[in-house]
């Protein structure tokens, strides 16, 4: 669990971050911590949080978060070759996920985003599970008449920013859904990031979908009132457009979904 690395942050953040560059390019520490980030069981604030962007915070670090098997193998080997640390953190509701991975040794580049789906109308920019719900956002939009491009990140740090400013020019309008915290995270960088390079290609403010500024709810009670998902996105992308809601916020009577996405799901726990 991602949650155990804050005992460790002295190690990652003041040497294995920085032995590079304070060795002038002839230091290096070649390692990969591959670690568990997201919700399930009832874990609560002190196991099962998303920190992707207090590790992409410090030079030096890598941080990789992939949302499909071929992703999830390649970005790896990418990651074992990479001469530098590499924070490589997997959303445990991806672990259900079967899909085409190809055989033997390839590698999917560290720092390039993926383009999930191609659209004219808005950009969806999603991080590790929250792909998967940017896509279910997709065919719902599609169906009412919004086409939105979707950009799987892929990587944290260092951000694939030229794709997504190419798709911003594009589309005109922003969504970012992280599923990290909506204060000082990823989403908060990427839409300064576009509002600075990008501003006059703009045609709506940028929308955030991501956590809230509190702990991580151990109860349902809690917990389905704490996680954004695809409604939420489905909705911010409307607003850009100037649209109502589509779809309620409010969470329903079914809970199934706040421990497990699905019941094919079996771990890890």
């Amino acid at each position: 669990r991602v949650d155990f690395a804050l005992l460790t942050v002295e190690q990652i953040f003041n040497q294995a971050a920085k032995w590079h560059y304070m060795f002038g390019g002839q230091g290096s520490v070649p390692i990969v911590i591959r670690m568990i980030i997201g919700r399930g069981w009832g874990q609560g604030p002190q196991h099962s949080q998303s920190l992707q962007a207090t590790f992409a915070h410090i030079p030096g670090l890598k941080v990789v978060m992939p949302a499909t098997p071929a992703d999830a193998k390649g970005l790896l080997i990418s990651s074992i070759e990479d001469n530098n640390p590499v924070m490589f953190l997997e959303h445990r509701w991806l672990h259900y996920l079967a899909d085409d991975v190809p055989e033997g040794h390839y590698k999917t580049p560290i720092g390039v985003a993926r383009k999930a789906r191609e659209g004219r109308d808005v950009t969806i920019v999603s991080t590790s599970w929250m792909t998967v719900e940017a896509l279910q956002a997709q065919e719902l939009l599609a169906k009412n008449g919004i086409s939105a491009e979707v950009l799987d990140l892929r990587t944290i740090r260092p951000v694939d920013y030229p794709s997504i400013f190419e798709s911003v020019r594009k589309t005109g309008r922003l969504v970012v859904a992280d599923t990290g915290t909506k204060a000082f995270g990823v989403s908060a960088e990427i839409c300064a990031a576009v509002t600075e390079s990008e501003f006059s290609s703009l045609k709506a403010a940028p929308v955030r979908v991501a956590l809230p500024d509190y702990p991580t709810p151990t109860s349902h009670a809690l917990a389905k009132y704490y996680y954004p998902g695809m409604a939420q996105i489905v909705n911010a992308c409307a607003a850009t457009l100037g649209q109502p809601a589509m779809l309620p916020e409010e969470p329903q009577e079914d809970s199934t979904k706040l421990d497990v996405p699905n019941n094919l799901f079996k771990g890890p726990f």
